[in-house]
């Protein structure tokens, strides 16, 4: 039978043959948890370690090579570049909050997470998830007033109005993420801690209790509903009413013009949602916790991975920008060495 604790500051007696579970100099019972990762063959860590590695290597240098990009060139010191800049910056936190410590778990053959740790971990983690889907719905928001109302874009479009969507995106992730966190907080949870996952995830921790989980799970699917559901419908109308102004415009090369504006923002919402829905359909249809764990590196490592990539390649102003770039880092480069 399995002994439960509390996570608090009270001191519970333990019995002898439990006590290895706990740290003797910690008082709040359960002192680690176990990130049981992809796979339990040894001859496997060293290829997932260099696989991921370079993803997540490829997924700093892309994005952090965007936030320059835009910094330093003035032709891209408008609105949907800002917020391209703080998308990039955003997918730079979100997989830096799971990466790194999976990397040094399998480096370092542990699998062990500290209790304070996997909090942090799934605070962050919720965080960046919900400031990733707020920032492509404004982004949805800019191109159908660049599409819609360009005349007007500029106007409506101000300095002040960016700033403000961004801090309220800001407001409503880290709120709905310090709630989830605190909601964690007060389960109980049972001595045996394994999280059948790569990092620390909301369901699976909730998953783990030993204490009745009814007003966790109602709070994560209504968060779910409300902060993904939300956002998605908005997306959505924006889009709708995008398509039907481009259907409006008469020429066959105005019309090029307006859909290509948004094409790379439509192929990030697709590949952002379709992946963590397909994440979370197959893991309900399969029950499957190892495969729910493979199918959640398309949303959290390989989806911040491309993104730079779609920006980039489909994107004439930041293929421009990026020469520019390079030619200037060349130049400098010359210099010194000269």
């Amino acid at each position: 039978m399995p002994i439960c604790v509390k996570i608090s500051h009270i001191t519970f007696p333990f019995t002898g043959s439990h006590l290895h579970h706990m740290d003797s100099g910690n008082d709040t019972g359960i002192s680690e948890f176990l990130l049981m990762g992809f796979s339990e063959k040894p001859e496997l860590h060293p290829l997932i370690l260099g696989l991921f590695l370079s993803m997540y290597l490829i997924t700093m240098f892309g994005n952090l090579l965007i936030i320059l990009a835009i910094n330093t060139d003035p032709n891209l010191h408008t609105p949907m570049y800002f917020f391209l800049a703080n998308l990039s910056f955003v997918d730079i936190c979100f997989t830096s909050t799971t990466v790194p410590k999976m990397l040094w778990n399998i480096q370092t053959q542990s699998k062990a997470i500290t209790y304070a740790g996997c909090i942090t971990q799934m605070h962050f983690f919720i965080l960046f998830a919900g400031l990733d889907i707020c920032l492509l719905t404004v982004m949805a928001y800019d191109r159908f007033v660049a599409i819609c109302h360009p005349l007007n874009y500029m106007v409506i479009m101000n300095p002040q109005l960016c700033g403000l969507l961004v801090l309220v995106s800001w407001i409503t992730s880290v709120l709905h993420s310090l709630l989830e966190s605190l909601m964690v907080l007060l389960l109980s949870f049972c001595t045996g801690m394994e999280i059948p996952h790569f990092f620390c995830e909301l369901n699976q921790m909730i998953q783990l209790a030993c204490s009745d989980t009814f007003l966790n799970n109602m709070v994560m699917y209504f968060g779910a509903m409300l902060l993904g559901g939300g956002p998605f419908i908005g997306i959505l109308y924006s889009y709708y009413k995008i398509v039907s102004s481009i259907r409006g415009i008469s020429s066959a090369q105005g019309k090029y013009k307006a859909f290509s504006t948004c094409a790379s923002h439509l192929s990030v919402v697709s590949l952002f949602y379709c992946t963590g829905l397909g994440v979370y359909l197959s893991s309900a249809a399969t029950q499957s916790s190892h495969s729910s764990a493979t199918a959640s590196v398309m949303y959290t490592v390989v989806t911040p991975m491309l993104n730079p990539f779609i920006y980039s390649l489909r994107n004439r102003d930041i293929k421009e920008a990026l020469m520019r770039l390079s030619g200037m880092v060349a130049t400098k480069g010359s210099i010194v060495l000269g």
